[in-house]
C-alpha cells in the first residue's frame, strides 16, 4: 500500500522538476556561469585546494578530519541537514521531535558545491531547491561522471556528491566569495540544476 503512494509522490516530484519553457514555447537555456566543466572546473578546484591548504596552516593541533568537519558539510545527508536547519532558523519553525538544546550551534553555509553528473540523480535532486529556499548559492560541477571523485579529493575522501562550505570567515570563504562574484542568482542556479537533472 505504501509503495503505491511512494510511486505517486515520485511522479508528482518528477513532473515539478521539468525545465520551464519560455513564453514562445522553447526551453530556456541558462548561461553556464554556475556550472563548471573542463578548464573552468580545473581552475575552480585548484583555487579551492590552495585555499584549503592555506587555511590548514592555522588549524594548530586539531586533527585533519575534525578540522574538515568544522569547515565543510560533506555529503548529501550533511548538506541537506544543514540546509534544513538554516530554513528552520529563517522561518522560526522548530521540529517537535527533538528538544531545542540537543543540536549543535548552526553554522550557515556560504555555498554548496554539487556534482551535477552523479548517478543516481535522485540522490541530489532536492538540494538545489533547498539551497534556493535558503538563498545559498550553488556551484555545479560537471566532469563526465567523475565530478564526485573530484569533489572528494578536496575533502580527503574517495567521493563526495555534495559539499557545503560553512561561513566561518576563513581563507576558504574568501576564495568562494571571489568565485561567486560572477555567479547568477539562486533562482537561475535552481533552473539550471533542474535542466541538468531532467
Amino acid at each position: 500500500m505504501s509503495s503505491g503512494l511512494g510511486m505517486c509522490m515520485a511522479k508528482k516530484r518528477k513532473s515539478s522538476l521539468r525545465p520551464v519553457k519560455a513564453s514562445n514555447g522553447a526551453p530556456q537555456h541558462q548561461a553556464s556561469s554556475d556550472c563548471f566543466e573542463g578548464e573552468r572546473l580545473d581552475n575552480l578546484l585548484s583555487q579551492l585546494a590552495k585555499s584549503i591548504e592555506l587555511a590548514k596552516l592555522s588549524k594548530g593541533e586539531l586533527p585533519e578530519k575534525i578540522w574538515i568537519k568544522q569547515q565543510f558539510a560533506v555529503g548529501v545527508n550533511d548538506v541537506t541537514r544543514v540546509l534544513e536547519r538554516m530554513h528552520e532558523a529563517e522561518t522560526g519553525c522548530q521540529s517537535n521531535k527533538e528538544p531545542k538544546n540537543s543540536k549543535a550551534p548552526l553554522v550557515p553555509l556560504q555555498a554548496v558545491i554539487l556534482a551535477a553528473d552523479c548517478n543516481p540523480r535522485w540522490l541530489t535532486k532536492h538540494i538545489p531547491s533547498l539551497a534556493s529556499s535558503t538563498r545559498v548559492p550553488m556551484i555545479l560541477v560537471k566532469d563526465n561522471k567523475s565530478g564526485s571523485l573530484r569533489l572528494g579529493e578536496l575533502v580527503k575522501l574517495k567521493t563526495a556528491m555534495a559539499i557545503g562550505i560553512k561561513a566561518k570567515g576563513s581563507r576558504i570563504n574568501e576564495t568562494v566569495d571571489e568565485i561567486l562574484g560572477g555567479a547568477t542568482s539562486s533562482e537561475d542556479t535552481l533552473e539550471m540544476a533542474r535542466q541538468i537533472h531532467t
